[in-house]
């Protein structure tokens, strides 16, 4: 079940930097900030950033982040900004900030429901600190979401990760992601590295979180646009498309347009 990408790099690489650049231009804004986090979603999408030549601005946002998680990011921020002039970065520990808030809120709940909650708390802290700085220095805020987090499973945080101006990874699966960031270079720490939102603290993968690794993913959503049911499979694949069809249903509200009451 493992995903071949057959994307043509080069051609997709050329088409989002120029699609990065004119938009920038057209809003008439200076360039980009991106929240790296040592993942290979934010490596590419700072790097397409990077090869417009305006303004980037990669920014750290550490909460309690596991030690390999910000190696990663380092190592890939240093590797850009020697690459690419018009590359700067910054670190805002949020650290601090997210245990006041914690300690002026409820947290004798339920235990699953409060990781889960503050989870979602760290990436809207990061969603504010990234607009700051876009306030500042005139940047617009870079997703770095891909297809099957964005339009398939819903592997996000509305108004957190979720929470970004434009979006120009997100018609990739990941596979094809990887096969970019091969392309662009991207440091092969990274690029080895098991994919992790980093949101808990710990060193828990995407996979442990879903159930399901994202070359499976990628499968059942291919399956599911071919009208497939789970009725169609057994065993494990039928296991990888309930997964799927269950987080896809669950995370709707985050994928659909916000619901208006029209009068």
């Amino acid at each position: 079940m493992t995903k071949k990408s057959t994307i043509q790099v080069e051609k997709v690489n050329t088409h989002i930097v120029n699609w990065l650049k004119t938009y920038a231009e057209n809003a008439k804004v200076n360039g980009f900030v991106i929240g790296i986090s040592g993942g290979v979603d934010s490596a590419v999408t700072s790097t397409l950033c990077a090869q417009t030549g305006l303004q980037v601005l990669c920014v750290e946002m550490p909460i309690h982040q596991p030690h390999s998680h910000v190696t990663r990011g380092r190592e890939h921020i240093e590797q850009l900004k020697n690459r690419f002039p018009n590359v700067t970065s910054v670190e805002a520990d949020l650290t601090y900030v997210f245990e006041s808030f914690k300690k002026i809120v409820p947290e004798n709940v339920d235990t699953h429901k409060l990781h889960l909650t503050q989870a979602n708390t760290r990436a809207r802290l990061r969603m504010t600190t990234l607009y700051y700085f876009a306030g500042i220095y005139g940047l617009l805020v870079a997703g770095t979401g891909n297809k099957v987090e964005d339009f398939g499973v819903g592997f996000y945080t509305k108004y957190g990760d979720g929470g970004v101006d434009l979006s120009p990874i997100a018609d990739l699966l990941k596979s094809e992601v990887y096969s970019l960031g091969a392309y662009l270079e991207v440091p092969d720490s990274i690029l080895k590295a098991s994919p992790s939102d980093g949101l808990f603290g710990d060193e828990r993968t995407d996979e442990d979180q879903l159930g399901a690794s994202y070359d499976e993913l990628e499968w059942a959503m291919n399956e599911d646009q071919a009208g497939k049911s789970a009725n169609d499979f057994t065993g494990r694949e039928k296991v990888i498309f309930e997964i799927y069809k269950r987080l896809n249903t669950t995370n709707k509200h985050k994928m659909n347009a916000i619901p208006v009451c029209l009068i």
